[in-house]
């Protein structure tokens, strides 16, 4: 933990991001994504999409485009398979990350709005939440992808704030990539950091407020 507590007293509402947060779906983007990418002759590792963590797939995949052209394929379309065959996998082989649902109730039960705000597009939200089934818990959900900018800029946070009628520096943040957390510090809200295993360990995460190892740990912390 980087600060010494929080206190729950001081916030309205918590926003947590959704990949690698709420669902344990890194591992699953990496394996996605080093299919669709090697079919349009891209040949990239799991490890290369280390880089872009947290950024809109449409910023992933111009980002990649730059850097290593391909031929015969829009990134339109490479967005498109991704986006299909990420759907797919999550909706068959799903996961919530260790602690979930107790922490949504947890923070149900502090009288809490609870919000998620996520780069990833609208259809893998909502694949998501229905995955999980935990939208009876949620006052907000919003997806970068109607944004001007995903993460690192704050935008989706802003308008996860302003649908639940709470000013950011009332908003606890629950974020796993330093995308999220600079998107996190520049809407002025307060963030936790738990760090996902799957990643090179990043001292960069310290610009979080706090870190835990796992949700299951940081509502231990809070419980007494």
């Amino acid at each position: 933990m980087l600060s010494e507590e929080i206190n729950l007293s001081q916030f309205e509402a918590i926003i947590f991001d959704m990949d690698g947060v709420l669902i344990d779906s890194e591992p699953l983007w990496k394996i996605v994504m080093e299919d669709v990418f090697a079919e349009v002759g891209c040949n990239l590792t799991r490890k290369d999409f280390e880089r872009t963590v947290g950024l809109r797939i449409d910023e992933v995949v111009a980002y990649w485009f730059t850097q290593r052209p391909w031929l015969n394929y829009s990134i339109e379309e490479v967005i498109d398979k991704i986006m299909e065959g990420m759907v797919s996998i999550i909706s068959d082989q799903g996961k919530p990350m260790l602690g979930v649902l107790d922490a949504l109730a947890f923070f149900q039960n502090k009288g809490l709005k609870i919000g998620v705000a996520t780069s990833s597009y609208t259809r893998l939200l909502n694949a998501t939440l229905d995955k999980l089934d935990i939208r009876r818990y949620l006052q907000a959900y919003c997806s970068a992808e109607t944004e001007p900018f995903g993460k690192p800029h704050p935008a989706v946070f802003i308008t996860a704030a302003n649908q639940m009628g709470v000013e950011p520096l009332k908003c606890l943040v629950i974020e796993d990539s330093l995308n999220g957390i600079i998107a996190a510090k520049a809407s002025r809200m307060t963030v936790i950091c738990i760090p996902e295993p799957t990643h090179t360990p990043n001292t960069k995460l310290s610009l979080a407020d706090f870190e835990y190892v796992n949700l299951e740990v940081l509502i231990g912390a809070l419980s007494k």
